[in-house]
């Protein structure tokens, strides 16, 4: 017994032996991890030397040799790779070398947030285990490999933010195979969002029945959402905003779980299905810039659970939804741009967790709650462009964390709170065209942090409050249009981040402050039309940012002071004064100023100062009638005269640049304007650039010659150009330096424009140099140049020809309009019958049945514009379909230039969407339906 018990143990331990020399065998010759390692150190031999994989080195020890203690990288029980996490690491290169067939075990790949470029290897389709991809934010390209369908254990797939192109369809999926057969039913989250996938959303994803979701937003699909999608019973986001899509919300919509639905521009159109009101756990909503009609859904906050709620920009009629009222979950609510109506008292509750509500331009009407005070958290409250009465209730001031508040273009009355101060947050307070009285509260001072003020455009009555200054963070103040008296407060002159300024049409007195000139932002300011004496502080002249000044009609006298804002702006400008002097055309010249340092004026030069002005005013005098003879008289060409006159000297006939004649130059560095110079050609006229030698480069617009034949039609569009442009100054309209009327050589002479017209960028490979912000500071410039010409100009003046031919660009693409030969006066006690003019494709079509002339076909001829800047073409089968249907609406998406990008920022996405409802409000049939230029531009400065 006892030698069987020591044969049995020998036994048992050679078997123990045994197995052990076996598993450690085994643990040597393991392949899997072998492999693994060798892939891994392969892929990053192919990539750019990076810190990120220093740890990834092959080591002569096993164990140290084992990847799962490199970074990024970790493995199951067995050794074998389970995870490769290397997201947000700044990884460059691409995953052409990743052989993704040597982890079998692979589950979860995050390469997301980084470098990578190229393509997505097809090989990717052999982690049959992976159940988490996520490759998004990369600058990866080409089309998604149709082996991702072998990953049936797929539950997360993100690839967004990349440049992947191509069509989710069925190329996804071989051989025809369904979405249902492909494993692709346990995915859980499926994100494809931000970019370049297009196409239209297959019928069949509506199979994927555990999909909890669906994200292809940032993209370029298109057509009809899938009805299919509303079988996807466990679906709780959708999100589809930035596409292109187009149609109707599938009625099956109503029958899910969603609680998040995202449908933010589109093309999306028709009513919004009634049963959006069963979606109980509805959270975020989000229909905004689309083209949606009808009502919004009345239950849409059944649950109780609505969080955010965006609808603006579209054409929504009808109530405020009922259930609103009683949403206490609301955080932010977008409504803006559509003609909802009903009481702003009636229709909206008490909301403890509100921050933004925009309900401008609607047809809201009603009085402003009490209960607003009972939003604590409310930071902006948005309601212009409605039929709001009554006065601002004192409990708004208790909304201490407001940082905007709009009330401007209702009709609200009264005075303004006089605790208005109490809202120390506040960034923009804009109360501007309505019916306030009483006086500017002194509590405004209190608004330490405020940016804008503007009570434009009220009645309201005393002095400015000197406690004004102490708003020193303010940028921008408005107290136009008031009946505001007394003195301008030296203390504005402490707001040292102000850059516009203006107090015109009111009932100031006294002296301008000479404080303003320490403005060191300034860039407008306008005293216009007050009773404002004394002379222009000195102080002024030292402002290098003002770009326009206005302060005519008042009673100032003296000398202008010395600068660059004195020298460049017209006489309009300074119009309508007691006895204001200067260097400015128009403007009696100041005598005293040439004083020998003793103080006395020498008679030399005295005498050249009154022979030089009496020159120069008879010069002006004689061009003057000389050009409107040959209008009124229309001189035939027999009254010409003959070549021995034409060559006598003539110093009338031409203006003076810097006292230098330049005449003879403009000749000679044209080579008597030869072809070679020629960058444009009219009906009338050429158009040269011409370079004299140390001097400015100038365009040079001739008109034909008389042995062209001058016709009176040229004529008197040559003295309407320069009737027109020696009236106006403005920042957006073209210089005129001066001109010749000659009987050999009849010229203008301009500012050289190095852009050239907006049509030729628009047309060129260049179109994309004029990005979304370019483009929306081109509108804003025409729109504000428009808006000068017919609201601030007496008589007023109508461009008749606004297009892209005539906006120029300037080097740094600043848009100016040019070309005023059509222009004429609008003047009150004429008939203003006109022959018609201007460009084909922007005629306003009144002018087919009538020949009066009014400032609406500008309007007319801007809506066209804007289109067009926004199309990146001229906009003539839109506009022939707008005209031949009922309907005034255009999907945002159709409008946009698609040689741009989409615009990515919100921000420039509404100002996009606010100048295509402009743009189609100018273009109404009806000329008194039309805004005119300054509303356009009220609403382009929201």
């Amino acid at each position: 017994m006892a030698s069987q018990g020591k044969q049995s143990k020998h036994v048992s331990l050679a078997l123990l032996v045994a197995c052990w020399f076996v598993l450690l065998s085994s643990c040597k010759a393991n392949p899997i991890s072998k492999t693994e390692i060798e892939a891994l150190l392969k892929w990053k031999e192919s990539l750019p030397d990076q810190p990120i994989l220093k740890s990834w080195v092959a080591h002569t020890n096993s164990s140290a040799s084992s990847p799962c203690k490199w970074r990024g990288i970790a493995c199951n029980n067995e050794g074998s790779i389970t995870e490769i996490n290397l997201a947000h690491a700044g990884l460059r290169g691409n995953l052409q070398n990743l052989d993704f067939s040597s982890f079998p075990n692979l589950l979860h790949l995050d390469l997301s947030v980084n470098k990578l470029t190229g393509t997505i290897p097809s090989n990717i389709g052999t982690l049959s285990k992976l159940q988490y991809l996520d490759l998004s934010t990369n600058s990866l390209n080409g089309s998604l490999p149709l082996s991702l369908a072998n990953l049936t254990h797929l539950s997360e797939l993100g690839v967004s933010q990349n440049s992947i192109t191509g069509e989710l369809d069925r190329r996804l999926f071989p051989d025809g195979t369904s979405l249902s057969k492909t494993g692709f039913l346990s995915l859980k989250i499926f994100v494809l969002q931000e970019n370049k996938l297009g196409g239209r959303i297959p019928e069949e994803i509506g199979n994927l029945k555990h999909l909890v979701l669906l994200a292809l937003d940032r993209n370029y699909f298109c057509g009809p959402i899938p009805p299919s999608i509303g079988n996807l019973s466990h679906l709780t986001s959708l999100i589809l905003n930035l596409n292109e899509l187009s149609g109707q919300i599938p009625v099956s919509f109503g029958t899910l779980k969603l609680t998040h639905l995202n449908l933010l521009m589109n093309r999306l159109s028709g009513s919004v299905p009634e049963e959006i009101g069963n979606l109980s756990s509805l959270v975020n909503l989000q229909l905004a810039f689309n083209n949606f009609t009808g009502q919004l859904p009345q239950q849409v906050c059944q649950g109780g659970k609505l969080v955010n709620f965006t609808a603006a920009f579209n054409n929504f009629t009808g109530p405020i939804p009922v259930s609103l009222k009683n949403c206490r979950t609301l955080n932010r609510v977008r409504l803006e741009h559509n003609q909802l109506t009903g009481y702003i008292d009636q229709d909206f509750g008490v909301y403890p967790n509100l921050t933004y509500i925009d309900l401008s331009y609607n047809r809201l009407q009603g009085k402003l709650s009490p209960n607003w005070r009972e939003c604590q958290n409310l930071t902006a409250l948005k309601l212009a462009g409605n039929m709001i009465s009554g006065k601002i209730p004192k409990e708004i001031v208790q909304l201490r964390k407001m940082g905007y508040l709009d009330l401007s273009s209702n009709q609200l009355s009264g005075e303004i709170p006089a605790e208005i101060g109490k809202l120390s947050k506040l960034l923009k307070l804009i109360l501007k065209d309505n019916k306030f009285s009483g006086e500017v509260p002194a509590g405004i001072g209190g608004l330490s942090n405020l940016e804008t003020l503007d009570l434009s455009i009220n009645m309201l009555g005393g002095p400015i409050p000197d406690q004004i200054g102490d708003c020193w963070r303010l940028q921008s103040l408005s107290l136009s249009k008031n009946y505001l008296n007394g003195t301008i407060p030296y203390q504005i002159g402490n707001l040292q981040a102000l850059q516009d300024l203006d107090l015109s049409f009111n009932s100031l007195m006294g002296g301008i402050p000479p404080q303003l000139g320490s403005l060191s932002d300034l860039e407008y300011l306008n005293l216009s039309n007050n009773n404002l004496n004394g002379s222009v502080p000195t102080s002024l002249g030292s402002m290098v940012s003002l770009i326009s000044i206005n302060l005519s009609n008042n009673n100032l006298e003296g000398p202008l002071p010395e600068g660059k804002i004195f020298w460049s702006t017209t006489l309009e400008a300074f119009s309508n004064n007691k006895d204001l002097c200067g260097e400015i055309q128009g403007l009696r010249p100041c005598y005293a100023s040439v004083i020998k340092k003793g103080g006395r004026i020498t008679k030399s030069k005295l005498v050249v100062i009154f022979v030089a002005s009496f020159v120069g005013a008879l010069s002006l005098s004689i061009t003057s009638v000389v050009i409107f003879l040959f209008l009124e008289k229309k001189l035939s060409r027999n009254m010409l005269k003959d070549e021995s006159t034409s060559n006598r000297k003539n110093p009338f006939s031409i203006w003076y640049f810097d006292g230098k004649i330049v005449y003879k130059d403009i000749v000679e560095a044209s080579e008597s304007f030869d072809d070679k110079y020629c960058i444009g050609v009219g009906g009338t006229a050429k158009v040269y650039k011409v370079e004299i030698p140390g001097a400015q480069v100038f365009a040079v617009k001739k008109l034909r010659s008389m042995a062209e034949g001058i016709e009176s039609e040229i004529i008197k569009n040559f003295t309407s150009e320069v009737a027109a442009l020696t009236e106006i100054r403005h920042r957006n309209i073209v210089k005129l330096l001066g001109f010749c009327f000659r009987e050999v050589h009849s010229f203008l002479v301009y500012e050289f424009m190095e852009g050239g017209s907006l049509v030729d960028m628009l047309c060129s490979e260049g179109a994309t140099e004029l990005d979304w912000p370019t483009r929306i500071r081109v509108v804003k410039s025409v729109a504000y140049a428009l808006s000068y010409m017919h609201h601030d100009c007496v008589p007023p003046i109508i461009h008749r020809d606004i297009s892209s031919k005539n906006i120029l660009l300037s080097s740094d693409l600043e848009a100016y309009v040019s070309d005023f030969g059509t222009a004429r006066f609008l003047k009150p006690d004429s008939s203003n019958w006109t022959t018609i003019a201007g460009t084909y494709g922007y005629l306003a079509p009144e002018l087919a049945y009538t020949m009066v002339v009014t400032e609406k076909c500008d309007v007319y001829n801007f809506g066209v514009l804007v289109l067009e800047i926004l199309m990146g073409k001229h906009p003539g089968e839109l506009i022939t379909n707008l005209n031949s249907s009922t309907s005034t609406s255009v999907p945002f998406k159709d409008v946009l230039d698609d040689r741009l990008s989409p615009p990515k920022s919100l921000k420039i996405a509404n100002e996009l969407a606010l100048m295509q409802n402009l743009a189609l409000l100018c273009l109404r049939a009806n000329p008194q339906s039309r805004p005119t230029m300054r509303s356009v531009c009220r609403q382009l400065e929201m």
